[in-house]
């Protein structure tokens, strides 16, 4: 109707029909106007929120992210990878929100280097800020059946820092998980000293990061994710150093990557040097079989040093064909 309609009759009128039914309505009195009819608008889609899961090789990524989602994303056995690419799981709905979990490989990746890993990431994560999409937040998880924290699951931690930044850490849940069937003075202590040591999470948690528990099912999941679909979204470090123009070796993950790979190449040349003054020793003392295991190792040292090194210079230029690959799968998946 449009505009204010007088009636100057208590007569009855059928009104139009509405919708699949017809309907009568009673007119009004006389002198009374009808306010215009308010327009309801059509029901909107609801938001999609993205979150990143992050961890080492083997800490449940991607288990976590099938039973919050319901996805078949394919899961590793054991310490072996099966996510040697960054893939998005099928969405589902809470809090009113449309949620996108999204799964990345550990830099201990057992079929890709750490560049390779750190290539992937970055290009991806760059991809999602083109395109408007920001992360509401970052879950790291952590075995906490894990009796030590080794020097990979330090590594990848401290990478992990590098690529969110001190600003991203208030998004950031740090989430254990396999703890069994039931929790025990042991995995108590190991949560304990995970949460009080600089070394391990303590600075993060600081910062704003939650330390929570997943305990294996799909209620327990959601209640974690419950934490990041009400707050604003963030920009990670790598994804403000890429945005302002920085090459990929620019980047505070790359450069602590490569201290990482010079110690390693460091080694390498030691050990290569020892192997070296080995060998000569045992040609000297005419000891074949032993000149000949002592020559297979150095080569196998030197194709390993000669690795690492060409890793370093050709970042670069690899990282930009990852980046267009990656904007023509995200395209793809939008069309």
């Amino acid at each position: 109707m449009g505009g204010c309609i007088s009636y100057f009759t208590s007569r009855r009128k059928k009104l139009p029909d509405i919708e699949a039914g017809r309907v009568e309505a009673e007119l009004p009195r006389l002198g009374q106007t009808i306010e215009p009819e308010t327009l309801r608008p059509e029901s909107e889609e609801p938001k999609t929120i993205y979150i990143a899961v992050m961890g080492a090789t083997g800490s449940g990524k991607t288990t976590f992210i099938n039973i919050a989602s319901g996805s078949n994303l394919r899961v590793g056995m054991g310490l072996e990878s099966c996510t040697n690419e960054v893939q998005m799981s099928q969405s589902f709905m809470l809090d009113g929100k449309s949620v996108v979990l999204i799964d990345t490989p550990g830099f201990d990746d057992t079929t890709k280097s750490d560049t390779d890993v750190l290539k992937m990431i970055a290009a991806y994560m760059q991809t999602m800020h083109k395109q408007g999409n920001l992360l509401s937040g970052v879950i790291y998880m952590h075995r906490i059946s894990d009796i030590r924290v080794g020097g990979t699951s330090r590594r990848d931690f401290t990478m992990f820092q590098e690529l969110c930044g001190k600003d991203a850490y208030k998004n950031v849940l740090m989430v254990t998980n396999m703890w069994g069937d039931a929790v025990n003075e042991d995995t108590l202590a190991r949560e304990k000293e995970l949460r009080e040591k600089d070394i391990f999470f303590k600075p993060i948690l600081d910062n704003g990061a939650l330390l929570l528990r997943h305990m294996n099912d799909q209620e327990s999941a959601h209640k974690l994710i419950h934490n990041l679909t009400g707050i604003d979204p963030v920009v990670l470090r790598i994804q403000s150093e890429l945005a302002a123009g920085n090459d990929i070796t620019q980047t505070g993950a790359y450069a602590q990557l490569n201290r990482e790979l010079m110690e390693q190449a460091e080694k390498n040349r030691q050990e290569l040097e020892k192997l070296r003054v080995e060998l000569e020793e045992a040609a000297q003392a005419q000891d074949e079989e032993t000149r000949m295991e002592l020559q297979e190792e150095a080569e196998k040292m030197e194709a390993e040093l000669l690795r690492v090194q060409n890793e370093a210079t050709t970042l670069a230029s690899e990282y930009q064909a990852e980046l267009r690959k990656i904007e023509e799968q995200l395209h793809a998946r939008a069309v």
